[in-house]
């Protein structure tokens, strides 16, 4: 029996995660929420969703919703994440869950608690595009690692996007930057430090980010994120003997590895697969006790670190050039 699922807000990106559930026999959306009841309606009605309700509140008491899928903005993820907890709800999450590492640690703790799943929302995580790439890091297809190289960025036009609201945790490091991070983190392992610059914009949030960090062995990554840059999407990564590149590393519309050993350059093609239902049936599946959730507490809290340190890096504004000690 597919896990019944409810909607906690009606962004955009709702629309991803609906038509993955709906391509799933695990997982389907039965209810939504929106702080206005006649928005909820009709946003229901567009996608087939069986019931709609005016108040988060009111979908985390619907006894039929087993699972909430979080997509409110930032600033909201905790409250909410601990709330639908505090109701018996299993949590995905969208990411960043927080920038705060304890906050995080402590909504695992809840769940734990509770005695339910809760999982950030990296849906780029779940694709064979992504696990075919650490098994060939793994199987030293490029020699011993040494660099990490990432770039995710666009331009939002208009001022009233929520992602320019310091308010709400915007900025670029949070909405595309934390990609970048999460793909290192998964090549390299937790940071042992980091360096950042960024420039303000918005009312007050990280319009362009740029970040370094170095990891254990020698192994480096540098990476740059961006609200008012160029469609940027870009994942390469560096041997001693060889590059792995992949020009379509986030959205895995079209699965390509590209394997470069200086010699030859070899295409490795994968079936194309919605991240998002493999998201969804994998947690839909764990709360079925059919299999384990791919990302939990320690990835959670590991990425939350690493975002926390590259913000006060970039909050100390660095050395100005002709000006040290």
């Amino acid at each position: 029996m597919p896990v019944q699922w409810g909607i906690l807000s009606t962004a955009r990106i709702n629309d991803k995660f609906i038509v993955g559930c709906a391509q799933s026999d695990a997982a389907t959306v039965s209810a939504v929420a929106s702080r206005d009841p006649e928005r909820a309606r009709s946003y229901a009605d567009e996608r087939g969703i069986d019931r709609a309700y005016g108040s988060y509140e009111a979908l985390l008491a619907d006894p039929e919703v087993e699972a909430v899928y979080i997509s409110l903005p930032n600033a909201m993820h905790i409250e909410w994440t601990q709330r639908a907890l505090r109701a018996g709800r299993h949590v995905l999450c969208e990411k960043p869950l927080s920038r705060n590492p304890d906050e995080v640690a402590g909504v695992f703790d809840l769940a734990e608690r509770e005695g339910l799943l809760l999982m950030e929302a990296f849906m780029y995580r779940h694709n064979p595009q992504t696990q075919r790439l650490q098994e060939l890091v793994r199987a030293g297809a490029i020699g011993r690692l040494r660099m990490v190289r990432a770039a995710f960025s666009f331009a939002i036009a208009g001022d009233a996007d929520v992602r320019l609201s310091a308010g709400l945790d915007g900025g670029a490091l949070m909405d595309v930057g934390c990609y970048c991070v999460s793909a290192a983190r998964l090549l390299a392992g937790e940071p042992l430090r980091v360096a950042s610059q960024q420039v303000i914009g918005g009312d007050g949030v990280d319009i362009v980010f740029v970040g370094t960090m170095g990891f254990a062995d020698g192994v480096v990554a540098h990476f740059d994120a961006g609200l008012s840059l160029a469609d940027r999407d870009q994942l390469e990564v560096v041997g001693e003997h060889g590059t792995l590149f992949l020009d379509d590393p986030w959205h895995c519309r079209v699965p390509v590895i590209e394997l470069d050993t200086g010699d030859t350059v070899k295409r490795i093609e994968l079936q194309r697969v919605d991240s998002y239902m493999l998201e969804a049936e994998n947690l839909s599946r764990a709360i079925r006790g059919e299999a384990t959730p791919l990302l939990g507490r320690d990835d959670a809290v590991g990425q939350a670190m690493a975002i926390d340190a590259l913000y006060r890096a970039a909050g100390g504004g660095g050395l100005e050039v002709g000006r040290g000690e």
